[in-house]
């Protein structure tokens, strides 16, 4: 009688622990992130859940795209955009907490072209030679675009490289990608685009006057959240000396102070506004 009482008790042990753990397995948390920060964010996640056994979905899109997914679906855990200007958004929207707000990396405006640079793209104004096929991202929802329309207007290029704007990218990613498929002969994207596919994309960086802001990847826990708890977990892994690993790994900048070397005098982070002027193609 006590062994089969021992048995039965033993069994309801491993029962409940097992539930437990599956429970665990089980945890979900929702991540709404500009494509900016794809190939780590995915690979961080992956580590994340090794070690925690929590699943974090990962949701890529154009920065401004997710915002408004977020907003219409009332769901998400994490808000994580390629550039603090939809962070901005999100705040005065009331979307995101706020004081939740961290900086995972930063992010430099420069040209990508193709190997061997077939074009002789050097300088900013060269992307308005007759014969260059440019892309940027669409700058009503993608960071990188944003950038793109606020660069060029600051050189008083806007005009001249438009011509040769030949398609508008839904996100960051999707920029990148005009490269590697040899859709265009260059993008005005980030520097770590060419860290994203060696060997299909090369990097020519701007004169440091003309990079009026430098951006960041900020993440923050949104105000829909079911599990603000491990939402933070997360984050905290992101900002972690492990977390940051995997960010520098994937040629991203995680100090301040080297980001600024690309351009001593830019602001960092901020909040730009497409002029009423600009027309898209």
């Amino acid at each position: 009688m006590v062994k089969s009482l021992f048995a039965y008790l033993l069994l309801i042990t491993l029962l409940l622990v097992s539930a437990e753990s599956l429970g665990a397995a089980e945890k979900r948390v929702i991540a709404f992130c500009g494509a900016a920060s794809k190939p780590a964010m995915e690979e961080a996640a992956d580590v994340f859940k090794k070690q925690t056994g929590i699943q974090i979905d990962l949701q890529f899109g154009g920065s401004g795209t997710m915002l408004s997914q977020m907003k219409l679906a009332r769901r998400g855990d994490l808000y994580i955009p390629g550039s603090p200007d939809y962070m901005i958004k999100a705040e005065k929207e009331g979307l995101i907490d706020s004081k939740t707000i961290k900086i995972i990396a930063y992010l430099i405006p420069a040209i990508g072209v193709q190997p061997g640079n077939p074009k002789n793209i050097k300088t900013l104004a060269d992307l308005a030679k007759p014969g260059v096929k440019v892309g940027i991202g669409n700058p009503e929802a993608v960071c990188v675009g944003l950038y793109a329309i606020e660069i060029l207007t600051q050189q008083k290029l806007l005009e001249n490289v438009q011509k040769n704007i030949v398609t508008h990218a839904p996100s960051c990613a999707a920029t990148e990608s005009l490269i590697v498929m040899k859709k265009v002969d260059a993008v005005l994207g980030w520097d770590v685009f060419s860290k994203w596919n060696p060997g299909k994309i090369e990097t020519v960086f701007l004169k440091s006057n003309e990079i009026p802001r430098i951006a960041y990847i900020p993440a923050a826990i949104s105000t829909y959240s079911q599990d603000k708890e491990n939402a933070q977990r997360f984050i905290d892994f992101l900002v972690s000396q492990e977390g940051q690993k995997i960010f520098s790994k994937w040629g991203y900048i995680i100090k301040e102070d080297e980001a600024r070397k690309f351009a001593p005098k830019a602001k960092i982070g901020g909040e730009y506004r497409i002029p009423a002027s600009y027309k898209p193609m």
